[in-house]
């Protein structure tokens, strides 16, 4: 029997100017999937940033602070965390009791080319527990940034310091998740 099923489309006023980029079957079928490298972590990856939404901005600024003391960030774009999470339930529910080849969903695959020890922070501008769970998918040490509390006004730069959600709340939490020499730069504040 075949479910039904809905889409929410969350709307914002904020541009975001979309990356220049070859549209391959790859990484048509990895944004359908719910995610897909913005940036590929090197074989040497200690961190990994993922992001969705309208931080994309804040992500991208924030690895590339990162760059100069931490080695071969990457950068996981997540078009659908729905998508990702409804896959790696459905791969852990068909792994159960059964003997074989096991199936790994779409987020399985992405993150089990990382180091055990690399760790991943995630950004969104809403709830935190939207993206909390991909630490579980490989074990990964995990820092997951996001509003908590919600109806605060000003601009988005203010809110966005304001949660933990800009460049510097990304830089300080991977400073904080990974070892590795003091992060050198960060965001003049405007």
């Amino acid at each position: 029997m075949r479910s039904g099923g809905s889409v929410y489309l969350r709307l914002s006023t904020r541009t975001i100017e979309q990356p220049a980029r070859m549209m391959t079957p790859e990484l048509q079928q990895g944004i359908t999937d719910g995610a897909y490298w913005l940036r590929k972590p090197g074989p040497n990856c200690d961190l990994v940033v993922a992001y969705t939404g309208a931080v994309a901005p804040e992500a991208i600024e924030a690895v590339g602070l990162l760059g100069d003391s931490r080695r071969d960030v990457g950068l996981l774009a997540i078009t659908s965390a729905d998508r990702l999470h409804a896959g790696w339930t459905a791969a852990r529910k068909m792994r159960r009791g059964r003997r074989g080849a096991p199936y790994l969903s779409h987020i399985e695959k992405l993150l089990s080319s990382l180091p055990r020890d690399c760790s991943i922070v995630s950004v969104i501008d809403g709830h935190p527990a939207t993206l909390g769970w991909l630490g579980g998918v490989c074990g990964h040490r995990m820092e997951a940034l996001g509003v908590e509390h919600f109806g605060q006004t000003g601009t988005i730069q203010d809110l966005y310091r304001h949660h933990g959600i800009d460049a510097n709340g990304i830089v300080d939490a991977a400073e904080g998740l990974s070892a590795g020499a003091p992060v050198l730069h960060r965001k003049m504040a405007v």
